[in-house]
């Protein structure tokens, strides 16, 4: 039988061996004893905790008096009962990525807050300022307003991440405090998640809540692989099933806010791409239904200088696997802009390797923005003329064209008509929408009645307004 000196010094030698897993798959090891079985994840929790925070957002929300204009209230309580504010707080969490205060939170934890504080793990509270977010990947970038050295969770690779692969999850679920959760990654590259433009998740059984968005998905190292985003649940409770935004899609996105960008762009392919079917792949000659396959090209763009055409099916970028097209997007994304990116093509059943460089959308037409006023169904919008740079700003495809709604004010008449921002205006009173300029003059003169032409989703939209 060991002392209890030799048991102690086997403990932390199996834990030793435990924490550090490397990341090559063949070195990678399950418990091969009772000892080994009983080990703790507490030295690990105890080295990265005070890196994960809370996000407290708050919101003033203006709650209107539902009495407002009644002759008969006001007359008796005049402006007694006058239209009302309330405060709206929400909670999440987020992580310390720099010593000088940097935090990576979901952009749903912080919508619409108008004061944002950060509490560390320790009770202490700090301000912060937003330094970039965006919806479509969910992800905001706060900065702590504090000069101190904050500790931090190294960002890892979420490209090394492989299907049973231990991890801890920790964040602030349902408000009650800092909360460590361990389980496995349960599968890759998930689809379909959110509402958002990321179709690649990390997805893990380890439990997330409510609370647990902008939390840290890591591994034994000690490493930030994920950002906890979502969870799949019909009663609002963890099943087991939570998805992660992987770690190298947070470093881009974290690059351009050090950079100091105001909007997060991601590159601009210049094509269409949909998922490849068991039928597609049998017609085509593929051995598997995966990549991504080309509907369109258009003309003149990185996708057409580097010589793809329709009909060819993307299958890597930079000899990593793409399953299908979100996978291609998000491998687009990871590479970076201003950088190339080397394609894997299969045609006809011989596969080619194709450069393509990554840039920005361009803007091919002066957008010309304008808030259209006045007696039509239209006032309160506003407008722009489409092209790939503010197509791909408003998730669209980057081959639509003419005149889009980028936003319409509230209780405006065109919000209460219903056009919403991304709405294509298309025709109206039989004459074709061709700018934003052309726009302003069919709305000069009131005809009485208007048909309008719309496009929404893809879905053309007539309508009739007196």
């Amino acid at each position: 039988m060991l002392s209890m000196p030799k048991r102690a010094s086997a403990c932390l030698l199996a834990l030793s061996l435990l924490l550090p897993l490397p990341a090559l798959a063949q070195d990678k090891t399950v418990p091969a004893s009772r000892t080994e079985m009983q080990l703790s994840f507490a030295p690990l929790v105890k080295r990265t905790a005070g890196a994960v925070v809370n996000v407290y957002a708050e919101r003033v929300v203006q709650r209107s008096n539902p009495f407002a204009g009644d002759p008969f209230f006001e007359q008796f309580f005049g402006q007694r009962m006058p239209n009302r504010s309330e405060k709206q707080s929400s909670l999440g969490s987020g992580v310390i990525v720099s010593h000088d205060g940097l935090v990576v939170t979901n952009n749903h934890v912080i919508e619409g807050a108008d004061d944002i504080k950060i509490a560390l793990a320790d009770g202490r509270e700090f301000p912060c300022e937003v330094l970039l977010k965006d919806d479509s990947v969910d992800l905001a970038v706060l900065k702590i307003k504090a000069r101190e050295d904050f500790p931090v969770l190294a960002i890892g690779n979420s490209d090394s991440v492989e299907v049973g692969d231990l991890v801890l999850a920790i964040g602030n679920p349902f408000g009650v405090g800092q909360t460590v959760t361990s389980g496995i990654v349960s599968a890759l590259a998930r689809t379909q998640v959110t509402d958002g433009d990321v179709g690649f998740f990390i997805q893990t059984d380890a439990s997330i809540n409510p609370g647990n968005s902008g939390g840290a998905l890591m591994n034994m190292n000690g490493d930030l692989i994920g950002i906890n985003t979502a969870i799949f649940s019909r009663g609002g409770g963890s099943n087991g099933i939570g998805f992660a935004i992987p770690a190298n899609l947070v470093k881009v996105f974290l690059a351009a806010a050090e950079d100091g960008k105001k909007s997060f762009e991601r590159p601009y392919v210049g094509a269409t791409f949909q998922a490849v079917t068991s039928e597609v792949a049998e017609a085509l000659g593929l051995k598997a239904a995966r990549g991504a396959l080309v509907v369109a090209v258009t003309r003149g763009s990185p996708a057409d200088v580097a010589g793809l055409k329709p009909g060819e099916v993307v299958t890597a970028v930079n000899s990593i696997p793409v399953e299908h097209p979100d996978a291609l997007a998000y491998r687009l994304t990871t590479v970076g802009l201003g950088r190339t990116a080397e394609l894997t093509v299969e045609d006809s059943g011989r596969a080619k390797r194709l450069d393509m460089v990554l840039g920005t959308a361009p803007e091919t037409v002066p957008r010309d923005e304008r808030l259209l006023d006045g007696r039509n169904p239209f006032a309160g919008s506003r407008i722009a003329n489409l092209s790939p740079k503010v197509a791909t700003e408003l998730h669209m495809p980057a081959d639509k064209t003419g005149v889009v709604i980028l936003d319409v004010a509230r209780g405006s008449p065109a919000a209460r008509l219903g056009f919403q921002p991304g709405d294509i205006l298309v025709a109206v009173n039989g004459d074709a929408v061709t700018s934003t300029r052309a726009m302003e003059g069919m709305i000069r003169d009131n005809p009485g009645v208007w048909r309008v032409e719309i496009e929404r989703g893809g879905q053309r939209i007539r309508q009739f307004f007196r």
